[in-house]
């Protein structure tokens, strides 16, 4: 048996075991129904529902390549991208219906995470991959900016038009495809991650309420690493941007170089504005989350990084440590990075600002909510906060001006068994508060 098919054969054993854990219970129609999958209601015919093992067969004996979304139907990002790739813009459906195998994924139960790696942080992404598991291409990028900031149907047309390429010059480019696939993972299924709670709950019937969104794979990676010793801040710098190296991409092309910042490991490279980015350390490059992912595997320290451009050639990159650093705050895992409070506060509302005369730029969070069953929440409420009061200060300075950034500041700055002064606004009056930190 020759590498190729040993590949091939491997792959399809894998695909069988991991598909075989709990689809048994997700017919087509009935999962989109308890899942409520509105895109996807009129466009059955054009997607694979949920079930890659079978578009594995039918890429293997239509010579195509493998088109895959993932979706968190109950998200609200992203929302607008996936309806319309899902059912909105006839340029992708006619495209894809044509040249691959369409698959819409809707849950993360069953999906081999050695064969499918990307930013689980998504709420929409996309991978593209041969029948034999060689990956293409993914696409798919989220930042600080917003959910749909980078993604757009121009874009993922010229995502699709590039893989087309490579799966026509496929097996001979295997060299620059072989490391898309990632590292090999110790546990292959969602279900089974050491800091997966509640998997036994979880392995129940899919329901909007009972499935696993792809943050929860990185939430069961902080735990597990929280609970052995091993989590590090370095954990929170997941896929970072080509900005992190200098380079800003063209959003809507995903690999011609729009601009080259000063000061930066790009800006005396040798690379130039107009030109694509064919390669990342050996690496095809297809979109900006090609980059990410090549960029995501390397250490945030000092490093040499080697990026091919398609008109001026190799470069070599000296990237120094703290490299990866970037604003992580949208991401939805970061919440399961200790310390965690349990309690809820959102921006005030802007006439409340006014009323309270607080700086613009100066953060108010309201307190709505407080979980008094769970140990962060109880130590909340034992320091006297109550809902209703605004959040001002944080050991003296104002808190930024979004949850999501104080919350940050917060895992960054403080660890459990340490407490962390607040200032709260009470009727008017500030109160000096200090929370003891206990999960």
């Amino acid at each position: 048996m020759n590498n190729l098919k040993r590949a091939s054969f491997a792959f399809a054993a894998s695909l069988c075991l991991i598909s075989s854990l709990s689809v048994a219970d997700d017919d087509v129609p009935d999962l989109l129904e308890r899942i409520n999958d509105e895109h996807a209601r009129n466009v059955v015919d054009l997607w694979t529902y949920n079930d890659i093992a079978s578009a594995r067969e039918e890429a293997r004996e239509q010579n195509k390549p493998i088109f895959v979304t993932f979706r968190c139907v109950p998200c609200r990002d992203c929302a607008g991208f996936d309806a319309e790739v899902a059912q909105g813009s006839e340029v992708i459906a006619e495209f894809a219906r044509e040249h691959f195998v369409p698959v819409r994924q809707v849950e993360m139960k069953t999906v081999d995470l050695d064969q499918f790696q990307f930013d689980y942080d998504l709420n929409w992404a996309a991978m593209f991959i041969n029948a034999d598991g060689t990956v293409y291409a993914r696409y798919g990028t989220q930042s600080e900016e917003g959910a749909e900031a980078y993604n757009s149907i121009a874009g993922l047309k010229k995502t699709m038009e590039r893989v087309l390429e490579l799966h026509e010059n496929y097996p001979e480019n295997r060299d620059m495809l072989i490391g898309k696939r990632g590292p090999q993972k110790k546990t292959r299924s969602a279900l089974q991650l050491p800091g997966m709670d509640r998997a036994a709950t979880l392995e129940g019937l899919t329901t909007r309420k009972n499935c696993i969104h792809c943050h929860m794979i990185h939430d069961a990676e902080n735990r597990a690493a929280q609970r052995s010793g091993t989590f590090t801040h370095d954990t929170l710098w997941r896929y970072p941007l080509p900005q992190n190296i200098g380079l800003s991409i063209v959003r809507d092309d995903g690999r011609q170089i729009e601009a080259i910042a000063e000061g930066t490991p790009a800006a005396d490279s040798g690379l130039f504005v107009g030109e694509e980015i064919a390669a990342v350390n050996g690496q095809a490059i297809v979109s900006i989350a090609d980059i990410q992912f090549v960029l995501h595997h390397l250490p945030n320290d000092d490093v040499t990084l080697t990026v091919t451009g398609t008109r001026s050639g190799d470069h070599q990159l000296s990237l120094k440590k703290g490299w990866k650093k970037t604003d992580p705050s949208w991401r939805g895992s970061l919440y399961s990075v200790s310390p965690i409070l349990r309690s809820w506060a959102p921006p005030a509302e802007e006439s409340v600002r006014a009323q309270l005369n607080i700086p613009e730029d100066e953060g108010l969070l309201e307190v709505k909510y407080i979980n008094g069953t769970t140990p962060g929440g109880k130590a909340v409420k034992r320091s006297g906060i109550r809902v209703g009061d605004f959040i001002v200060a944080m050991d003296g300075q104002p808190v930024p001006l979004t949850t999501q950034a104080w919350q940050l500041a917060l895992k960054l700055n403080y660890r459990v068994g340490e407490t962390v002064p607040l200032t709260v606004l009470r009727n008017g009056k500030r109160i000096d508060v200090e929370v003891e930190l206990v999960e």
